[in-house]
C-alpha cells in the first residue's frame, strides 16, 4: 500500500517535497516512481528510482529541478520539487514495481503494479 502526501499550493519558483510511504515488509526492495496527471491530460512520467537508490531517471521537463530519493529504513520515497512552474500543476502519484526492470522501463506506467492515491500540487503564476 502506498500513501502519498506533501502536495499543496505554491507560487511559481517555490518548492515542495512529496513523500510516499510504503507498507509491507518487502517494500524497500521495490523500484519506485512518480507520475503526474494534469487536468485534461494523460498521466505522465516524472521520476524513478531503483530499489537500491543508486540509479535515478527523470523526465526532461523536470530534470535539474526535481530530485527523487528514498529512505529504505523508513520505506519512504521523496520527490523534492524546486523552481516550480504553473505547468507542474497536477495530481502526483507514486508507484511501486517489484520487477527488476531497467531504469528506462520504469518510465512507463505498465511497469508498476501498485499505485498510491495521488496528492495535488498547484503552482500559481
Amino acid at each position: 500500500q502506498l500513501q502519498a502526501s506533501g502536495g499543496g499550493l505554491v507560487q511559481t519558483g517555490g518548492s515542495l517535497r512529496l513523500s510516499c510511504a510504503a507498507s509491507g515488509r518487502t517494500s524497500s526492495t521495490y523500484n519506485m516512481g512518480w507520475f503526474r496527471q494534469a487536468p485534461g491530460k494523460e498521466r505522465e512520467f516524472v521520476a524513478a528510482i531503483k530499489w537500491s537508490g543508486t540509479c535515478t531517471y527523470y523526465a526532461d521537463s523536470v530534470k535539474g529541478r526535481f530530485t527523487i530519493s528514498r529512505d529504505n529504513a523508513l520505506n519512504t520515497v521523496y520527490l523534492q520539487m524546486n523552481n516550480l512552474k504553473p505547468e507542474d500543476t497536477a495530481v502526483y502519484y507514486c508507484a511501486a514495481s517489484s520487477r527488476l526492470w531497467n531504469i528506462v522501463v520504469l518510465a512507463t506506467a505498465p511497469a508498476y503494479e501498485y499505485w498510491g492515491q495521488g496528492t495535488l500540487v498547484t503552482v500559481s503564476s
